[in-house]
């Protein structure tokens, strides 16, 4: 009956922990990411009542004689196998599909999980909000910006930190200018100052009006000097004391005109509309007419940044423009045309206006010559003079620092910017790499586990790369409760890595992982494991009443 009792009593014990566990994976069937564990049974050490022994010639061999003596645990093992994925719409919330683990730190210890509901603490640390373990990245992403600081591995969301603004240095040009396009009459190229002059508080000035009356004349006027430098149509270029004009206060701008017709201009007439003075070729076609003016002398008096080209001389004039940043974040809308000049397959770029608080543009810096095309297959061919193909511009907010842009046409020999085919002209300013300063509005995750930060000046940026850790034996980890592991004896160290790197998973963003949990198998166990309590109840009520027969033997 010992045998009988014992052997009962361990199937009790066995039969219990397996409905204990069935019971803790049903507790734990909507926990995230939580991997089930099932139990495996053996048979305990037998005990030998006769030992076999061999045959001989006259008898046969026998077997050996035991008595089992119950039933043990032979192990608990989890279940690592992937859950089902479900969308939840936070952005901070994350998914692994396939092998890897999320790696957070306690502060002392790196610990491994695979439910990814993630938020930002009151440090903008990227944070489990449950424990407060910091999330740990690997990589230099986002140390350039400054948003990550180099040889700390938490994981810091700049809701605190502003984007700083990026000046524009290079505007990309895409499109065709026509070989053969012209417009029905030939342009005559006009060019206006950049300063439209006023005096009383705003009224425009007109040809009668002083110098020194002028609402950008400051101070008293006895003696100054206005200065001219450019070039005419065809390119010659004028400067010098000998085109220079003595003024007083008596000086209108009708004399400056005058000057300007007289000694300065040749083939140009120059007049004043609503306060702007205005140059106009005396001839159209293609022109390379521009001018600067300086003063000095007594008091201070505006001069115009530059000349506006409110009209480009020429057959085939293509117009572009785009909106560029300055240092500040500033935005400035950049105009240009493109005009094809009177050497075959050549073509001039020059920018026409600028909005904004301009200090100045100089002549040579506002004009890219000689843009020139492949006779044959009407590729872009490079800059066939000295040219580079750059637009320098000083803006006012800072004027030690002139802003260099270069124009990117596109490679030399290939079709992949400019090109100059027959027929309509379609070339534009397609991008350019400046923006203003910005404040993070949104986070969210891609498949390799980068956060990409969403900015207000519509910028968006990597922030940081998740770190993901890979097991040998993923079944060895040890857990210590809330979704945790850390590695055990027989799990083998944590390898760092990213996801979708060297045999990690993807990440999903706005996703959990689901309990592997199945209801349907937990109850089918949860049967068994009655049905087995049950009858090892059974044999020690039979083997109890046996030992109750026996004592009424002797009554």
């Amino acid at each position: 009956m010992s045998f009988a009792l014992s052997a009962a009593v361990s199937g009790l014990q066995a039969h219990q922990k397996m409905l204990d566990i069935s019971g803790n994976n049903l507790a734990n069937v909507n926990t995230t990411a939580f991997k089930s564990s099932r139990i495996t049974f053996s048979e305990l050490l037998s005990e030998t009542i006769k030992k076999a022994s061999q045959p001989t010639t006259g008898i046969g061999g026998t077997n050996p004689q035991q008595m089992g003596s119950g039933v043990g645990v032979s192990g608990i093992s989890p279940n690592m196998t992937q859950g089902n994925i479900i969308n939840t719409g936070n952005p901070l919330d994350m998914a692994i599909e396939g092998e890897g683990y999320f790696v957070l730190s306690d502060g002392e210890q790196d610990l491994y999980t695979r439910a990814g509901s993630f938020a930002v603490d009151a440090n903008s640390n990227l944070v489990d909000p449950a424990t407060g373990y910091h999330i740990q990245r690997i990589g230099s992403e986002g140390e350039v910006d400054g948003f990550q600081t180099p040889g700390v591995s938490d994981i810091h969301v700049p809701y605190d930190v502003a984007m700083p603004a990026k000046a524009t240095t290079e505007i990309v040009i895409s499109g065709n200018l026509s070989s053969d396009a012209t417009f029905a009459t030939t342009r005559t190229q006009v060019i206006s100052s950049n300063v439209a002059y006023t005096y009383n508080s705003g009224t425009a000035a007109s040809e009668t009006t002083e110098i020194d009356q002028l609402d950008q004349y400051t101070g008293t006027l006895t003696s100054g000097t206005i200065s001219f430098s450019g070039c005419h149509k065809g390119g010659t270029l004028y400067s010098g004391a000998a085109y220079d004009l003595s003024i007083d206060g008596s000086t209108t701008l009708g004399n400056l005109i005058t000057h300007l017709n007289t000694n300065v201009l040749s083939g140009s007439t120059a007049s004043v509309v609503n306060g702007c003075i205005r140059i106009t070729d005396d001839t159209s076609g293609f022109s390379k007419t521009d001018m600067t003016m300086s003063y000095s002398g007594d008091g201070t008096l505006t001069m115009p940044a530059y000349f506006e080209i409110s009209t480009v001389g020429g057959e085939e004039v293509k117009s572009i423009n785009i909106t560029a940043y300055d240092s500040q974040g500033g935005k400035h809308v950049v105009s240009g045309a493109f005009v094809r000049t009177d050497i075959a397959n050549t073509w001039d770029m020059v920018l026409t206006s600028i909005t904004g608080n301009i200090n100045q543009i100089t002549m040579d810096n506002r004009r890219i010559e000689d843009i020139t095309f492949d006779a044959t297959d009407s590729s872009y061919s490079g800059l066939g003079g000295t040219d580079d193909a750059e637009l320098v511009i000083t803006f006012a907010h800072d004027t030690s620092n002139p802003q260099t842009i270069t124009l990117n046409l596109g490679t030399t020999g290939r079709l992949d910017g400019l090109t100059q085919f027959a027929g309509n002209s379609t070339a534009v300013a397609r991008e350019q790499d400046g923006y203003e300063a910005g404040r993070l509005s949104t986070v969210s995750v891609n498949n390799e586990g980068i956060l990409i930060g969403a900015f207000s000046n519509g910028i968006k940026k990597n922030i940081s790369t998740l770190q993901i850790a890979l097991f040998q034996n993923t079944a060895g980890l040890e857990s210590v409760g809330s979704g945790y592991f850390i590695p055990s004896a027989n799990s083998g160290e944590a390898i760092a890595t990213q996801a979708m790197t060297g045999g990690a998973g993807t990440i999903h963003g706005a996703a959990l992982e689901k309990s592997n949990a199945d209801v349907a198998t937990e109850f089918v166990n949860m049967i068994q494991a009655q049905n087995g309590f049950q009858a090892n109840a059974r044999s020690i009520r039979v083997a109890n009443d046996i030992l109750g027969e026996l004592t009424n033997l002797i009554r």
